[in-house]
């Protein structure tokens, strides 16, 4: 049979020259007409799609380059839905919608059935798991004298170690974490405990001076798949989904026992792994490799188990040894941003034999050891080995740190040469800590080879950022090769050459001997349209409007602003600038003052050109700064602020660089301290006088101002062009690691303050490190109440539709017992008493997830956009989803660059959309939910293309990150190299609430953009 003949056609065809191309269709376009009499196993569909195909590269004016955007196409059986899934989504349909059942969760109103109908690739995998039961056993391991409990790489080393000597005959029916948690199909009869002599995988003996560790196996339970499966395979709407988490986490360990036993591969937590004899890698920076690898997941779904896989980057430390490592570093960064790179970096110390694994606590400090009998001297944090000296006692107290009864003080430098014979090489290098703070050991980095396999755990810099980034990004097609290729070879998916193995599931024995992988409805599929299928996309972009109701040309959701005005432009009466400059002084972009005003005016000028009323610029302040000190900065915003009566309404920051850190600092001190409104350009791209790049700040400072930057049509707005709903956006940012113990979690909200989704002040808050519920919801809310109040003579909303950004799916019921009561507060305490009896406001809350790994993939030229994506508008909500469960995954742009990926929204309450079922032009109330959010994504204001996300949990993510810039002394201790952006120059130190607390002035603006 013909595999995919249509692309396999294409494909043939782009090897050929445009003429030979063209010639060689037009004939097969008459072939295919008569190869079902030629080739009786050919359908009638596969000859449409030969034809299709055809008719592309025929009338496509450039057919060679479409060989570059295509959409990768595995040898296999045409992609198709899964008949029994698709059978059971439409019953289970058809039962909730002849029931009054009141859900914990909503239940899903149907699907939807706008636009036209597609088929797509996604990155799942079938999953098929037995009813046979799963016996499940925790693994504890007693550390010997009063030592820390084995972690990490030893932990995983003790786990080998007791599968080798005491499960051998049971290993081929036993899989584990290596961490905490061990399964077995076959009951195991268990020791009391099982003795394990800890050897390094490399040692070929137990060495003499070998720990000894008591692991204990203890049997928690038994789990079986039957309960989940017959839930998802039931079209009952009624029936009770059974707890799965236990079950999941089971099956995750499961498929992530063969990569994390294989020693060649690196896993970080559950479910990521990486090749480390891959060649998929780049150089980010000294010392660090990105490498490309796979995350697996599985997941619940109509129908079955279905396992998620998707290609994944990672940073990693580069092995070698040390001490060169730290002579590149120290060219580029100071002791404190080498400490902090290097903390917690394990390595093997070279100077015994055998050599040991070692963790850096970070450089020698004077603080070290301080409580000991005899603490170390230490002169200088980051002091050399001939500086820094410890106590060596004579003799061997049997207690590590107490006082002996005679001793000296010794260098590490001449330690190393009397005790082991050691000259040391790099004697200025800086001695690193291999114990901890408080009882520390030092030596020498010459004698420590990092270890592969170690993730960078902190955030890269921007440079490092970009690297990522360019390495990352690949086309569509590519991503799905690596999946069906290296990732299933990874994983252990011995067969899977390609998602289209339809002909049978595909034993993992030995590697996974609980679970066969096969593929998902080749790989699944999306439609558009009242149709069957599993997925649609929106009818269309909506028509953007500008200044004077004109409507703009939008083309694969982007358009441009040539000779477009703004909505609703704003006044600015006076602004300013502050030019920023380094000390010494460097080579500027303009060769003059003159020169620079010139340019100051043709920006003015383009800001007219949009509609702002812009007056003339007041001549502005230069800071100079050096890059370990920014502390002008400070000042020379205070004189701009300070020195007039009336003081310049914006602050134009012209930057000599790309910054972070600078950045930072001029977003605290205009935003919390002074108040001034401000936008920062680079001096290298401001001086171009690129009239895009100017329209971009234009639209910020539109924005910033209180103006409307663009417009829908009110229909495309459906219920919020009533003017009665407030949308409203909230997100949560977590400390990252690296950050201040003390670093707090904060709260962002961003609310409407009008029908036309223009505006989206908003406000922080600050609560404990690492809590995902918001607990001063209450006083949030009711600030955003206040403004649509202020906004709308009066009025309160009678709906507020919540996007809720960053909750896992395990949260989803914390949202509704958490968060909502809080929100109903809000409204009480708000709303007149008669509002509340009619059930005022009506509230709906949608999750919003970002951070999935699930992508889809175009099946024909003809779906796919110039990127290989699926076509903007997309939504899918069968298939990889669950019936009862009211979600979908909507791709609304067009990636720039690389693989798209759709948001995902899920319904966990509901009040507002289900009461308007039936509504024209709307069949139901998933087409209602799915075209608003769909279309709020063109009225992101500071762009011209449609975004990824909606723009309440858009704006929400901007102003979290914004507020990490505020708090860089928590979230980043290394920025306080260069000054605390916190602390302001000077004077007491701010609580961490006041740190976030926007200055009166801009206060109610969108000082975020």
């Amino acid at each position: 049979m013909l595999a995919r003949p249509a692309e396999a056609l294409l494909f043939a065809l782009h090897k050929e020259a445009d003429e030979v191309a063209v010639r060689m269709v037009k004939h097969l376009m008459a072939v295919a007409q008569v190869l079902p009499t030629i080739r009786p196993q050919v359908s009638q569909a596969e000859v449409a799609d030969i034809q299709a195909a055809v008719a592309a590269v025929v009338d496509h004016p450039n057919p060679r380059s479409l060989r570059k955007k295509s959409p990768h196409h595995p040898t296999g059986p045409p992609a198709h839905p899964d008949a029994v899934v698709k059978k059971i989504e439409d019953e289970t349909a058809k039962n909730i919608a002849s029931t009054q059942l009141q859900a914990r969760l909503p239940l899903r109103p149907g699907y939807g059935t706008q636009g036209k109908e597609v088929l797509l690739w996604a990155n799942y995998f079938k999953v098929l798991v037995d009813n046979q039961p799963l016996y499940l056993y925790s693994i504890e391991v007693q550390a010997n004298n009063n030592e820390r409990k084995p972690q990490g790489k030893k932990m995983k080393r003790i786990v080998e170690l007791l599968l080798e000597s005491h499960l051998a005959a049971s290993r081929a029916n036993i899989a584990t974490d290596f961490k905490s948690r061990l399964i077995s199909r076959d009951k195991l009869t268990l020791a009391p405990g099982y003795g394990v002599t800890y050897r390094e995988d490399d040692q070929g003996q137990v060495g003499s001076n070998a720990r000894h560790y008591n692991v204990q196996l203890k049997y928690f339970g038994t789990i079986s798949a039957a309960n989940l499966l017959d839930h998802l395979t039931s079209t009952n709407a009624s029936t009770t989904p059974p707890s799965r988490e236990t079950l999941i986490q089971a099956l995750n360990i499961i498929v992530g026992y063969g990569p994390k036993a294989a020693s060649h591969i690196a896993s970080l937590g559950m479910n990521r792994h990486f090749d480390l004899t891959t060649t998929q890698t780049a150089s980010l920076d000294i010392g660090l490799t990105a490498v490309r690898g796979f995350a697996c997941s599985i997941r619940a779904a109509t129908g079955g188990l279905i396992a998620n896989v998707q290609v994944n980057h990672t940073a990693f430390y580069n092995e070698g040894n040390l001490a060169q490592l730290m002579v590149k570093l120290l060219d580029q960064r100071s002791k404190f941003e080498l400490a902090k790179f290097l903390h917690k970096v394990s390595v093997k110390a070279t100077h015994t034999s055998p050599s040991k694994v070692k963790t850096i606590a970070g450089l020698a400090t004077r603080t070290d050891g301080a409580k000991l009998p005899h603490p170390p001297q230490v002169p200088e944090f980051g002091a050399n080995p001939q500086a820094v000296k410890f106590w060596l006692a004579n003799e061997v107290t049997g207690q590590r740190g107490s006082p002996a009864t005679a001793g000296r003080y010794i260098s590490v430098h001449d330690f190393f040469r009397e005790k082991y014979n050691r000259r040391i090489q790099y004697p200025k290098l800086p001695v690193i800590n291999v114990g901890t703070a408080q009882d520390p050991v030092f030596i020498p980095p010459e004698f420590c080879n990092i270890i592969a396999g170690q993730a960078y755990r902190m955030m890269l810099n921007p440079l490092q950022t970009d690297k990522m980034i360019r390495f990352a990004c690949r086309e569509p097609n590519l991503n799905a090769q690596s999946i069906t290729g290296e990732g299933a070879r990874m994983l252990g998916f011995e067969g899977l050459g390609s998602p289209t193995l339809v002909g049978g599931p595909s034993s993992l024995e030995p590697r996974c001997p609980f679970a066969d992988i096969g593929t998902l409805a080749s790989l699944q599929h999306a439609d558009y349209s009242e149709d069957d299928g599993s997925a649609r996309s929106c009818p269309g972009n909506p028509i953007v409007k500008y200044g004077g109701g004109r409507a703009v040309n939008v083309s694969n959701s982007r358009w441009n602003l040539q000779n477009i005005k703004l909505t609703q432009a704003s006044k600015l009466e006076s602004w300013t600038y502050c030019w920023v400059q380094w000390k010494p002084a460097r080579q500027a972009p303009w060769r003059d003052e003159e020169a620079f005003r010139r340019t100051l005016d043709v920006f003015a000028k383009a800001l007219r050109n949009v509609g702002i009323q812009c007056g003339d610029c007041v001549k502005g302040r230069i800071a100079e700064v050096t890059q370990n000190d920014l502390s002008s900065i400070d000042e020379t915003l205070h004189q701009i602020t300070t020195s007039t009566s009336s003081p310049p309404k914006l602050v134009l920051v012209i930057l000599p660089a790309k910054n972070q850190e600078m950045y930072k600092r001029f977003k605290y001190v205009c935003d919390i301290k002074e108040g001034i409104i401000n936008v920062c350009v680079v001096a290298a791209k401001f001086v171009r006088q690129d009239a895009q790049t100017f329209a971009n700040v234009a639209l910020k400072i539109n924005l910033k101002l209180g103006g409307r930057n663009q417009a829908l049509d009110p229909a495309k707005l459906g219920l919020i062009a009533e003017g009665k709903t407030m949308v409203v956006g909230l997100d949560v940012t977590h400390p990252s690691p690296g950050s201040s113990p003390d670093a707090p979690s904060v709260v962002a909200i961003v609310a409407s303050v009008d029908r036309l989704l223009a505006q989206w002040p908003a406000k922080l808050a600050v609560q404990d490190g690492r809590k995902e519920m918001v607990s001063n919801l209450k006083a949030l809310m009711k600030s955003r109440l206040g403004l649509w109040s202020d906004s709308n003579n009066g009025q309160l909303p009678d709906k507020i539709l919540l996007y809720r950004d960053g909750v896992s799916e395990g949260q989803y019921q914390l949202v509704l017992d958490s968060e909502l009561p809080h929100i109903r507060a809000a409204c009480r305490e708000m709303y007149p008493a008669d509002h509340t009896r009619q059930g005022l406001p009506l509230i709906t809350i949608i999750v919003v997830g970002k951070r999935h790994n699930t992508r889809f993939y175009p099946t024909t030229l003809a779906q796919a956009d110039r990127k290989g994506n699926p076509q903007n508008g997309t939504v899918v909500d069968r298939g990889v989803t669950e019936a009862r469960n009211w979600d979908f995954f909507m791709q609304a742009h067009s990636a720039i660059q690389g693989t798209a990926r759709p948001a995902h929204y899920y319904v966990v309450h509901d009040e507002i959309f289900h009461k308007r079922t039936g509504q024209s032009p709307f069949r139901n109330a998933a087409d209602a939910l799915e075209d608003v959010t769909h279309n709020m994504c063109y009225l992101f204001g500071r762009s011209t293309t449609a975004v990824s996300v909606c723009p309440p949990a858009y704006y929400a993510d901007l102003v979290c990150n914004r507020a990490r810039g505020y708090l860089a002394d928590c979230f980043e201790p290394a920025a306080s190299a260069s000054g605390s952006v916190a602390g302001g120059g000077g004077g007491t130190r701010m609580s961490t609430q006041e740190m976030v607390t926007m200055h009166d002035n801009v206060r109610d603006s969108m000082f975020y953009i």
